[in-house]
């Protein structure tokens, strides 16, 4: 520590990493450590967490094929609106994630704008189903990937795309062959922030995907549903989610620490 720093300045500081690392101490003090591998071994826990893993996994993969070229669009194309395109890219980020579930049942629900003819044309039903919870799940977590794969884009050089377009490649052919291997840290880091965006995700989900076991039960639902009946169970499930989280700060270590 730097010396001369103003006690009025440190005191806030003290409370504030205070604040912050109490919740975490008393989850770590108060788990269930003698029961905790009969709680994460039991099918319940299991079902799960193979649910959030693979609705995660397939929301961080949506937000990749649709997200890398959304953030393309807004770091190397100048269009009218651009700025208010970004602003409703990010707007799920502040935006409650219970209202996110709603305007998606009235976007893609059996009598949504959209979803009434997904219904109507081809029989296909979003809410609640497993494939429900990955829409809720991209919804939220895709504007950490644009905004991470936006800012890697900004700051790379374009004048590398530029040459490849005069040596005769197309615009598509410079994007894949030169652009992507320049940003690629940057899409790492975004994917990982989305996915465990995606993982944590619990207001959309259970507004548009409800709770229903083995179908669009995740862990952050199994936490609420369990904290009502079993409250070892439910810090036990925490416990698995804030070892993800710390997994994935550890995973993003680099890029933090090379940024500070």
């Amino acid at each position: 520590m730097r010396s001369g720093v103003p006690f009025a300045l440190l005191l806030p500081a003290l409370l504030g990493l205070a604040f912050l690392l109490l919740p975490l101490v008393a989850l770590l003090v108060r788990a269930p450590w003698h029961s905790l591998p009969e709680q994460l071994t039991s099918p319940e826990v299991w079902q799960a967490l193979r649910l959030s893993l693979v609705c995660a996994t397939s929301a961080t993969a949506l937000s990749l094929v649709i997200g890398v070229p959304l953030a393309w669009l807004l770091a190397r194309t100048d269009f009218p609106g651009r700025g208010l395109v970004r602003a409703l890219v990010t707007l799920p980020l502040v935006l409650p994630p219970v209202v996110g579930g709603v305007a998606l049942l009235l976007a893609l629900g059996r009598n949504g704008v959209v979803g009434q003819w997904l219904d109507a044309w081809f029989g296909i039903t979003l809410p609640f189903t497993t494939t429900g919870v990955v829409l809720a799940e991209t919804f939220v977590a895709m504007p950490f990937l644009v905004i991470s794969v936006e800012g890697t884009l900004r700051a790379a050089d374009p004048r590398y795309e530029e040459a490849a377009t005069t040596l005769g490649a197309s615009r598509f052919t410079a994007f894949r062959r030169v652009t992507l291997p320049l940003i690629a840290p940057g899409i790492a880091a975004g994917a990982v922030l989305a996915w465990a965006r995606a993982l944590g995700e619990f207001g959309a989900t259970i507004t548009f995907a409800g709770n229903f076991p083995g179908r669009t039960q995740t862990m952050p639902l199994a936490v609420y549903l369990a904290l009502q009946s079993d409250p070892e169970a439910a810090i036990a499930l925490s416990l698995v989610l804030l070892a993800v989280s710390i997994a994935v700060l550890a995973g993003l270590r680099d890029r933090w620490m090379t940024a500070s």
